[in-house]
C-alpha cells in the first residue's frame, strides 16, 4: 500500500510558514519521502499499517488550507507514469564513419 498526501498551505505570513513547516516535518518524521513539492508518499506493507499513518496525519491536520490523503495498491502504484523535462538535444554529426568506442 502507498499513501499518499497531498497539501496547499498557505505561507503568507512567518505563522502559516511555521505550521506549514511543522507539518511537512512531521510528514518526514513518519516515513514519508517527498515526491513532488506538495506531495509526500510512504510505503506500507498492509492495510492496517495505512491506516495507522494516515491517522496520525489525521490528527495533525493544520487549521488552513487542503490536504488530501490517497491510498493506493502496490500494483496501482506501479502502473504510474513518471515523466521528467528533457534537454533539447543537439541532432549527432552524420561524419559517414563508424565510431567505436
Amino acid at each position: 500500500m502507498w499513501i499518499y498526501v497531498f497539501f496547499d498551505l498557505p505561507t503568507e505570513t512567518k505563522q502559516d510558514v511555521r505550521v506549514a513547516n511543522k507539518f511537512r516535518k512531521l510528514l518526514l518524521d513518519d516515513g514519508f519521502k517527498m515526491f513532488q513539492f506538495s506531495i509526500y508518499i510512504r510505503f506500507c506493507f498492509s492495510r492496517e499499517n495505512a491506516k495507522v499513518h494516515e491517522n496520525r496525519v489525521k490528527r495533525e491536520l493544520p487549521k488552513k488550507g487542503k490536504v488530501g490523503i490517497l491510498t493506493v495498491t502496490n500494483k496501482q502504484f506501479g502502473m504510474m507514469e513518471i515523466y521528467h523535462g528533457r534537454k533539447e538535444e543537439s541532432a549527432p554529426l552524420e561524419t559517414g564513419q563508424l565510431l567505436m568506442f
